[in-house]
């Protein structure tokens, strides 16, 4: 939840913790139990985030208004040409002892998993 600021006519401004659905609505002041407006008095934190939450606020803000396609995932990849992740993956390679081409080939120990 986010923390508001409010201005109690009486006392000040004081700051609130409040779900984002309740923002609009006045709150009580915790000294004198006055309803308070809700005001912006300073900037969103935005600056003192690490950078790794900045870019993943900016892309949770772009995504709201519009997806990303592939085409812009492929333009804005982080990872070099090798990567697994990024890079279409490798055909196996068919040998005589994988003749089929298979990722795992059927061996007399059914309960081993493959890497």
């Amino acid at each position: 939840m986010p923390i508001y600021e409010y201005d109690c006519a009486g006392c000040g401004d004081f700051t609130q913790l409040k779900p984002m659905a309740e923002r609009d609505q006045p709150c009580q002041c915790p000294a004198c139990g006055e309803l308070a407006v809700r005001v912006v008095l300073s900037a969103p934190g935005l600056a003192t985030l690490a950078g790794s939450q900045r870019r993943a606020h900016e892309t949770n803000e772009r995504s709201a208004h519009a997806p990303q396609t592939l085409a812009d995932y492929k333009a804005r990849r982080q990872h070099g040409a090798g990567c697994s992740c990024c890079a279409p993956s490798k055909p196996v390679e068919r040998t005589k002892a994988n003749p089929h081409g298979l990722k795992a080939s059927p061996s007399a120990r059914p309960w081993m998993i493959s890497h």
